[in-house]
């Protein structure tokens, strides 16, 4: 069966990049417009010509390092603030001194804060305050004194920058414990998986070790017990498993990231698996004796996957009835083909559970009911309900859609991607 890496990456702020991308060659179009609507007022009109063909080309070349927070580096940042102060410083020498003091744009104009804003989605508040703060000093040195009009676009720039800024912090912290949570969900499962397989297998030939060494006596009376504490031992060990360590990316630039493994292969319901199976044939070797199987006169077509879970889970409920109802309890399976869901219920005539057992035994570590019924059927997306009645017997009632059967997770995986 082979076994892939799947790497979910989310970032929300990736679309904060491409809006800032756009922006920039918005505002320094603007900024152009503004000079060309204005040049024959300039003192110094070959000197702002040249600050726009070098904020053009800058502008231009540096597009892919604000396209994501990985290219766009510190000391890309470091510059292109030093583009922004010196357009804003070179007001006063370029313009005349009459538009400077009436409250003239600035060269760069509202390009300025585009800068600004790349060091607000790069790194945060702080990092949004330092470059806001400059800013605020370069337009107060440009104006020569503290105008209103200058006070409150520095202000405005200063507590917009800062804002954006907390909102990114806040969304990767968000990302982080998303992927933290979802990687503890995919952790949770394939320790449900592993615990299903031990429980079938291994618990099971050590209870009936047990059972037998007691029986016969002798030296197999003390393989029995040394099998009764390995089985106690295995049995709080799979029920109280450690979820691994997170792996989630710590990297801003990249977004929170959620790596899981996935097993495709045949008769996992994905590519190259070899179509439908009939849940019949799967069914029909619990029948015997003791145990009665109806079933539709037609296929009962389930991918191979599901199969195989409703199967062993039916399985699980003949091996529940034969332990705790005796050898001599008889059994129904009863197979229906419903057109969104299939559902086989497993009837015994056996004393029934008392209620609140499967609870303690749950908490004593006893999952069949758990994991090898329940659990299989969470994990295809369907349900597994038990009812029972003291003295007149127990029904499970197992319930698997139709529409979700080729996933190996219920969400499905478009919810995944």
């Amino acid at each position: 069966m082979a076994r892939r890496d799947t790497v979910m990456r989310m970032s929300v702020e990736q679309p904060l990049w491409r809006a800032l991308t756009g922006y920039r060659v918005l505002t320094m179009i603007y900024a152009i417009g503004l000079f060309a609507s204005a040049h024959d007022e300039f003192t110094r009109p070959w000197l702002a010509v040249a600050y726009f063909a070098v904020l053009g080309a800058w502008t231009l070349a540096t597009l892919p390092k604000v396209a994501s927070a990985a290219a766009c580096t510190k000391p890309f940042l470091a510059a292109d603030l030093a583009v922004a102060l010196t357009g804003i410083l070179l007001t006063p020498v370029a313009d005349a001194a009459e538009r400077v003091h009436d409250g003239g744009p600035t060269l760069p104009s509202i390009w300025t804060a585009g800068s600004v804003l790349a060091f607000a989605i790069k790194g945060g508040w702080r990092w949004a305050a330092l470059a806001s703060t400059l800013v605020a000093v370069a337009n107060l040195v440009e104006r020569g004194n503290p105008a209103r009009d200058t006070v409150h676009n520095v202000v405005l720039v200063w507590v917009a920058s800062i804002a954006i800024g907390y909102v990114v912090e806040v969304a990767r912290a968000s990302e982080r414990t998303l992927a933290r949570a979802l990687e503890i969900e995919a952790a949770t499962r394939e320790r449900e998986r592993l615990a299903r397989d031990i429980h079938d297998g291994v618990l099971q030939v050590l209870a009936m070790v047990q059972r037998r060494g007691a029986v016969i006596g002798g030296e197999a009376a003390e393989l029995g017990r040394m099998a009764g504490e390995q089985e106690v031992a295995l049995r709080t060990l799979v029920s109280g498993g450690l979820v691994p360590a997170s792996r989630a990316s710590e990297d801003a630039a990249r977004g929170a990231v959620v790596r899981t493994v996935e097993e495709d292969g045949p008769g996992d319901g994905g590519p190259g698996d070899g179509g439908p199976v009939d849940l019949r044939s799967l069914l029909a070797p619990h029948a015997g004796s003791r145990v009665s199987l109806a079933e539709p006169g037609a296929p009962v077509l389930l991918v191979p996957r599901a199969a195989r879970e409703v199967a062993a889970a039916v399985g699980a409920a003949l091996d529940n009835v034969r332990r705790h109802a005796g050898e001599q309890a008889r059994a129904w399976i009863l197979v229906e083909d419903e057109p969104d869901e299939v559902i086989v219920t497993v009837r015994d005539d056996g004393p029934g559970i008392p209620e609140g057992r499967l609870a303690q035994a749950e908490g004593e570590g006893r999952l069949g009911v758990a994991l090898s019924i329940r659990g299989r059927l969470r994990d295809l997306g369907g349900s597994a309900d038990v009812i029972s009645v003291p003295g007149q017997g127990t029904e499970v009632e197992l319930r698997v859609p139709k529409d979700r059967q080729r996933t190996n997770d219920p969400r499905g995986k478009a919810e995944q991607r």
